[in-house]
């Protein structure tokens, strides 16, 4: 089975100098544009990205590809917390046949 990726809607979550968990949510907030009441904990997190009434408009009826940069240096700081992330990631995409998730390498 193959999946056009191309035809979703690309959202790009930034992680360049994000050291710790508050700052990682907020900009996942950013990003994905989520409702000022998302909890910025890793459930919520969960529930937005498996809830595509919570997604970008284009996102619901093409799909997301959320592509991750920057990454490396949230993940040596807080090895656990990305660690959590990256669980998140992936299950939300196994459930989601409209997320992908990737993460950028350099």
């Amino acid at each position: 089975m193959t999946d056009d990726l191309g035809e979703r809607f690309l959202v790009t979550l930034d992680l360049d100098g994000v050291a710790d968990k508050a700052a990682f949510m907020e900009r996942v907030v950013r990003a994905l544009d989520l409702p000022y009441w998302f909890g910025r904990n890793w459930d919520a997190l969960a529930d937005s990205l498996t809830d595509d009434t919570v997604w970008p408009e284009p996102a619901v009826e093409r799909g997301l590809l959320l592509v991750v940069r920057g990454w490396e240096e949230y993940a040596s700081a807080c090895p656990e917390e990305w660690e959590t992330a990256r669980e998140v990631f992936t299950e939300a995409a196994d459930q989601m046949p409209g997320l992908s998730v990737a993460l950028t390498l350099g």
